[in-house]
């Protein structure tokens, strides 16, 4: 059992101790250090971090503060918004129901959601909603405050809407709509909601602690979110800088025209909805247990050739939303190396798995059998990790004994 303590700065601008607790392998010892640097060094308010081997938790630690307002510490069952660590769970639900024969991912988006056909979207295949292909990544029509917790609307605007870009011929991250997108084929296939399925078929199975649409007793279990403020000299990354200079631009939309879904990211409706691209809610334990099958092997949830679709890129370039290199899978992210002000994930080439705005994530690494995830309530400004997530994974890969590569991959 691991119990040590960091210091952060308070308020108040002076120092104070922070406890992290659980437990730590000897092997993975520097694992830990990075986790406690993060409080002692790097501002981390409060997060958890796990990591399996094998199948095995070798790494199970939390700390700090989930609610700056109220002091509330995160325990050991704290949890909160995962951001788009949330479309890994989607993604997951979609290749589950492929791999049960189900859902057919080279299939119109159509056969399984008719009204989808609409403004030249007939042919589009199913897979193009997982790699970020299809061209919605924003609607041009005005939604109204709530809309994102309405699942009808906005679904019924995304199957009307006309796709910004020929499907197929390019690439362009679907911040928000990859949830409606994606979990509509999965109700349609499923019978049942994105979040209960997700629930029936992925969480109870593994005994997670992982929500898609939070029930309302474990509210008082959520850490506060803290937003990303940048420093007046640091550089905004290209997507946040495009979407504020030009508001009716893809950027813009995404960001601006979201039924008012970022601006109270603490609220009750934001953690209810059931938000398939950014609203799942679940801690570093969650993440690491979702991805635990998926490192070894499959089993209980899927096949071994479903594990190499899921882990094979799909789709890569210059991003047409987020302005900067990114390579995706069917419904996962890749290792893209430094990507400066989005900030950065490097993983191992085989590894697959999804990063959150502000910092967390949670992928999966079949190469060396491992799991891993990171949750924190104090966003960082990229988009992807920054200075707390990506020397936790870094250290991790070197007490694997792998080494850096060009262009930014974890190797043997």
């Amino acid at each position: 059992m691991r119990a040590s303590r960091g210091t952060a700065e308070s308020r108040s601008g002076t120092e104070v101790a922070v406890a992290v607790q659980g437990s730590c392998e000897s092997r993975f010892a520097q694992v830990g250090e990075e986790f406690e640097r993060n409080f002692a060094e790097r501002g981390e308010v409060g997060g958890s971090l796990c990591v399996t081997v094998d199948g095995e938790v070798v790494v199970d630690l939390w700390g700090g503060t989930a609610d700056v307002a109220t002091g509330r510490p995160w325990d050991a069952d704290t949890v909160s918004v995962v951001w788009s660590c949330t479309k890994g769970a989607t993604s997951l639900c979609a290749h589950l129901l492929a791999d049960r024969g189900e859902l057919d991912l080279e299939a119109p988006v159509a056969r399984y959601w008719p009204e989808f056909a609409k403004n030249g979207k007939a042919d589009v295949p199913v897979r193009m909603l997982l790699n970020h292909q299809v061209g919605l990544p924003a609607v041009r029509e005005f939604l109204p405050n709530g809309a994102f917790a309405d699942w009808d609307l906005m679904v019924e605007t995304l199957a009307a809407e006309e796709p910004f870009w020929e499907p197929g011929t390019r690439h362009g991250y679907h911040a928000l709509t990859f949830g409606w997108l994606v979990g509509e084929v999965v109700r349609r296939v499923s019978g049942q909601s994105l979040g209960q399925f997700f629930a029936e078929h992925v969480a109870r199975p593994l005994g997670l602690d992982f929500w898609i649409g939070l029930p309302e007793a474990h509210e008082p279990r959520v850490a506060s979110a803290i937003a990303a403020i940048p420093a007046a000299d640091q550089p905004l990354p290209p997507f946040f800088e495009a979407a504020l200079l030009a508001p009716q631009s893809v950027p813009g939309l995404v960001l601006l025209n979201n039924g008012g879904l970022m601006a109270d990211p603490n609220s009750r409706a934001v953690r209810a909805a059931e938000l398939g691209a950014a609203g799942g809610v679940t801690n570093a334990r969650g993440l690491a247990g979702m991805y635990r099958p998926l490192a070894n092997g499959g089993a209980p949830l899927v096949r071994p050739e479903t594990i190499a679709r899921m882990a094979a890129v799909s789709s890569a370039g210059v991003d047409a939303v987020m302005l900067a290199p990114s390579r995706f899978t069917l419904g996962f992210f890749k290792t893209v190396g430094e990507l400066g002000p989005n900030g950065v994930c490097t993983l191992g080439e085989e590894a697959f798995g999804h990063p959150g705005m502000g910092g967390s994530i949670g992928f999966a690494d079949p190469a060396c059998r491992l799991s891993f995830g990171y949750a924190m309530n104090k966003h960082g400004l990229g988009t992807l990790l920054n200075d707390r997530g990506q020397p936790i994974v870094d250290a991790t890969y070197r007490a694997l004994g792998y080494r850096t590569s060009e262009p930014g991959a974890w190797i043997r």
